[in-house]
């Protein structure tokens, strides 16, 4: 009994420590698209190409998993999709991951990475004042200092950029204001439908979904004649549809599956501290200690919310 008691005990700690570090991992190739899509701008494309080729070249990695998940579904091995549903997932890829990733992709053009990853650490306050002001559930004060401390954060990074790349900053942060908001918006939509349908099978249907809308958005603007790009492009498209889109948005789900959505959001708070020292690293982004306290502030923001008890 012992030795079977030890196994399982084995069992579970190992399955802990792989959540744990796909958590981690996941997290930190989410936040690095901004870094690649930073080096990308380099040579010479819009927010349009960038998440066009992004888009294009991810679509049939995520389109083979939704077909295995439609087979499953004609096997009988789970529930056939309602019309309601497939229309709700539609909603869902174009608000949630086209829309968002356009206008961050935009902001991207004006501001640094590391401030683009701080905004966007927002969307759980968005969920929290949407829920508060549109399904009239009230804001505890633990969550009220949670969202003084994130956005005091963010406001002195803000500064910080505005002082180093001028008056694109405002431009390019009201862009990845409204992706994060998107975004939240994406977040609460999704709770009745995910519980339906699964979350392996909606993010596979909705990212596909999102991946025709900007290919379509690109097609109609750019033409084939879009395609013309670098050789640069195409090798840093890949890396962003393979490392920071297909792979950390699984990693992520299998993290939660093991470890736990709580557990899962607290790590994914590395996120915006990873961005900051690869953006010195690969952009030469500066990191000084207006940027450090204002990252420190959305990080203790963030595990204020993750641990405020949510108002009755």
């Amino acid at each position: 009994m012992s030795v079977l008691a030890d196994v399982r005990k084995a069992a579970a700690g190992s399955r802990y420590w792989t959540g744990f570090v796909l958590a981690v991992v996941g997290a930190v190739l989410f936040s690095a698209k901004a870094i690649v899509a930073k080096l990308t701008y380099r040579y010479g494309v819009d927010a349009l190409t960038v998440m066009g080729f992004r888009m294009l070249v991810s679509l049939p990695l995520f389109a083979v998993v939704a077909a295995l998940q439609a087979w499953r579904a004609h096997q009988g091995k789970q529930m056939r999709l309602s019309r309601r549903d497939a229309f709700h997932i539609l909603g869902l890829g174009f608000v949630g991951y086209y829309l968002s990733s356009y206008l961050d992709f935009i902001g991207l053009q004006y501001i640094t990475a590391g401030l683009e990853r701080l905004i966007l650490f927002l969307s759980p306050t968005f969920v929290l004042l949407i829920s508060a002001f549109y399904l009239k559930r009230r804001i505890t004060a633990a969550q009220w200092l949670a969202l003084g401390l994130s956005y005091m954060g963010v406001l002195l990074a803000f500064v910080h950029d505005l002082s180093f790349a001028g008056s694109g900053v405002l431009l390019g942060a009201g862009f990845v204001l409204a992706s994060a908001f998107s975004y939240a918006i994406y977040l609460i939509s999704a709770g009745e439908v995910l519980k339906r349908v699964g979350s392996t099978r909606l993010v596979a249907y909705a990212m596909s979904a999102s991946a025709v809308y900007a290919i379509i958005h690109f097609l109609v603007l750019r033409g084939w004649e879009g395609l013309a790009q670098p050789v640069e492009v195409y090798q840093l498209s890949l890396v962003h549809a393979v490392f920071h889109t297909f792979l950390p948005t699984f990693m992520v789900m299998w993290a939660v599956a093991r470890i736990g959505a709580p557990l899962a959001a607290q790590l994914g708070m590395i996120g915006p501290v990873s961005v900051l020292f690869l953006a010195a690293w690969l952009l030469d982004e500066p990191i000084t200690l207006l940027q450090m306290v204002g990252t420190a502030l959305v990080l203790a923001g963030m595990v204020v919310l993750g641990r405020a008890r949510p108002a009755g």
